[in-house]
């Protein structure tokens, strides 16, 4: 009897695992914020072929899955694998075997870094990149003569922070004239010499001559930059400008599976990527989407050469510039709208802005889905942010860039445009979603950072006490979707990734922090313990 009994019970236990749906991964013990429309919190989900197949209650997904693995939370906080929505990945990773000058506190700081650099790198260029001149002491630009006196046989190219001037010595600028004109760009000059500085399209004239980086130098590039953006909680990053050729760097290694980052690329506006990209079509992989074409409509606001509707307040002969002519806007444009691609143009001043904005309503005229964006949309008149609504214009929004400015930002401009400066509520309101990103190596990679900055606006030390225009914070809520779904739906990739969703990507990470709900002070303490990309462990903190 007793025999027959376990028969009996045997095979009620084995029927019931054969009922039971074979799965990889469970995930339980957690508080997984999904991130969809009705901002769900659950306590497990359950991952297959790297796929979300069901969230709900522990209880629930062990009654019916059957997984190879069990993973216990521990009480952790779970979002999707957040989404940087303008950022330059492979010119960051480039940035790593350089001389990093981000948070150099002078121009000495600048000098004693290239001494220490050129005693190790005795052959070649001396590169650096990420100097910014409003924080230092003295705001000003430098000029090249310490540079001549210490490399006077060795080229120097010091890129500013966001890309948008740089510094360079004698030897590099070989050829260069003072006076040189050129259309959107400056060459300065004082007292009919050259002083080093090179401001937007003056830029290349040295940048051309650096020799490029070979195969070995580019994929060390691109794996250095995805073991850190996977070590901050990143799993796709859209990489705003790049050659046709790094995207072929990308595709091989992506074949090889040693880059696993999902990269959304926009092809840097130039004729040949244009004739490479529109013959071969949108390109579109689990893991790569070239769909969008990178156009510059002006530069800077750190280095005024963003073009302003009035002159610079602190540089009242001056109101910037446009990169190109009117006419190059329309013209690629057109190209654009008929080939089905998506066009994202730099903006950041308000003439910049207004003028792209009166493009894109041409092509767009009215409500679509095309969505079109603006990339940083930074100093926008009151009377064009209608624009963005009307025709479903898309602001793609870097917060950490107002923590950063706020303290210069009203002497370049003025209070009444800083009224419609960094103004991500009165952007959000236009079409009720907008994409967040940080625009790293400009700012920093951390997404808590972005976050941080979207929510509190202020900066690590606290200030301003009451934040910086806070009319124009966003809720924490609409900040993680930010950084989450609407940054998938900038990229027509919401129905795979952005949200912890049956059916979509295993895409998530494990915080230990409740992003929405501690203390201000602390989110910037946030810690990554886990980071999943389609259901791989990919950084684990040790």
């Amino acid at each position: 009897m007793n025999k027959l009994l376990l028969i009996i019970f045997v095979g009620i236990a084995s029927i019931g695992y054969a009922q039971k749906m074979p799965a990889d991964l469970l995930v339980y013990n957690a508080h997984i914020y999904t991130v969809d429309e009705q901002f769900l919190v659950k306590e497990a989900m359950v991952i297959k072929e790297g796929r979300i197949v069901a969230t709900g209650t522990t209880v629930e997904l062990q009654k019916n899955f059957l997984c190879k693995e069990n993973l216990d939370a521990k009480g952790k906080f779970i979002y999707p694998g957040f989404i940087d929505a303008h950022a330059h990945f492979f010119e960051y990773g480039l940035g790593l075997q350089s001389v990093d000058l981000t948070g150099t506190n002078s121009w000495e700081e600048i000098i004693f870094k290239l001494k220490v650099y050129s005693l190790k790198n005795k052959n070649g260029w001396i590169i650096g990149k990420g100097w910014d001149q409003n924080d230092w002491k003295i705001k000003a630009f430098p000029n090249s003569h310490q540079l001549d006196q210490l490399f006077p046989d060795r080229p120097v190219f010091l890129s500013r922070v966001d890309g948008h001037a740089a510094i360079a010595n004698s030897i590099a600028m070989k050829g260069i004239q003072p006076g040189t004109k050129l259309i959107g760009g400056e060459v300065e000059t004082k007292d009919g010499k050259l002083t080093g500085i090179l401001i937007d399209n003056a830029v290349e004239l040295v940048s051309k001559n650096i020799p490029s980086p070979n195969w070995q130098q580019k994929k060390s590039a691109l794996l250095q930059a995805q073991a850190n953006c996977f070590a901050v909680g990143l799993t796709t990053i859209d990489d705003c400008g790049l050659q046709y050729a790094d995207v072929k760097v990308i595709e091989e290694l992506q074949q090889s599976n040693e880059l696993k980052m999902r990269l959304y690329v926009m092809m840097s506006d130039n004729e040949s990527n244009l004739d490479k990209i529109f013959s071969r079509g949108k390109i579109k992989t689990s893991r790569l989407n070239v769909r969008s074409i990178k156009v510059y409509a002006d530069g800077a606001l750190g280095s005024r050469g963003a073009c302003l509707l009035a002159p610079y307040s602190d540089k009242p002969q001056s109101s910037g510039f446009l990169l190109s002519q009117q006419s190059h806007f329309n013209q690629v444009a057109d190209k654009i709208f008929k080939n089905g691609f998506q066009m994202c143009t730099h903006a950041i001043g308000d003439s910049g802005n207004r003028i792209i904005l009166s493009i894109y309503s041409k092509y767009l005229n009215g409500k679509n889905d095309l969505r079109w964006r603006i990339e940083h949309a930074q100093v926008v008149n009151k009377n064009d942010f209608n624009l963005f609504g009307r025709n479903s214009i898309i602001p793609s929004v870097q917060p950490t860039h107002a923590t950063s400015d706020m303290y210069w930002a009203v002497d370049r401009i003025g209070s009444d445009r800083l009224n419609g400066a960094y103004a991500y509520q009165q952007l959000l309101d236009q079409n009720n979603w907008i994409p967040l990103g940080t625009d790293f190596p400009v700012e920093d990679i951390s997404p808590f950072k972005t976050f941080y900055a979207a929510c509190i606006r202020k900066d690590t030390k606290g200030w301003p006490q009451n934040g910086f225009q806070m009319e124009n914070a966003l809720s924490r809520k609409d900040a993680l979707r930010g950084m989450t779904i609407w940054a998938a739906k900038a990229n027509f990739e919401e129905s795979e990734k952005g949200s912890l969703e049956k059916g979509k990507f295993a895409d998530f990470v494990i915080l230990d922090t409740d992003l929405l709900k501690v203390d201000p002070a602390k989110i910037l303490k946030t810690v990554v313990l886990k980071t999943f990309l389609n259901g791989e462990l990919v950084y684990e903190k040790k």
